[in-house]
């Protein structure tokens, strides 16, 4: 199994993979928009090839720090195509960023998953992940502005 980085003209082969995860982009061109704009704020993107050379998961993630968990790696998207599902290679992936974590000097890696995502979470429980927190959400009114 092939897995590797994507450059920014590579992007679009993730773009299917991706769009399992993240639907509302409807778009290619919104999709590598938005992949754009994050990469110039570290994020990342890497592939795993199926054997005939055909992206089938992808992870996004990047670097960070901040006072609770110190220097670490946060996993923003992790996919894999449903016929894909059950042959290791999410498993893969993060073995791979948990590898560069690891050479940056990062001493944790971070993810969330949706709370009905239960095959994703024994892959994350598997792998070394615990969950020791809740993650909390406030969506704002776009409409109201500060005065």
């Amino acid at each position: 199994m092939l897995v590797r980085e994507l450059d920014h003209e590579e992007t679009v082969a993730a773009y299917p993979v991706l769009r399992e995860l993240r639907p509302h982009f409807e778009t290619v061109a919104e999709f590598l928009a938005a992949v754009g704009r994050q990469r110039r704020h570290g994020y990342r993107l890497i592939a795993a090839y199926a054997p005939e050379e055909r992206v089938v998961a992808a992870a996004g993630f990047r670097a960070g720090e901040c006072l609770a968990w110190g220097h670490y790696v946060y996993v923003d998207d992790l996919c894999t195509l449903p016929r894909a599902r059950g042959n290791g290679y999410a498993g893969e992936l993060l073995r791979w960023i948990e590898r560069e974590a690891a050479a940056t000097g990062a001493g944790e890696i971070h993810l969330d998953s949706g709370n009905g995502r239960h095959a994703a979470h024994r892959l994350y429980a598997n792998s070394g992940f615990t969950a020791p927190s809740t993650h909390f959400v406030r969506k704002l009114d776009s409409t109201v502005t500060s005065s």
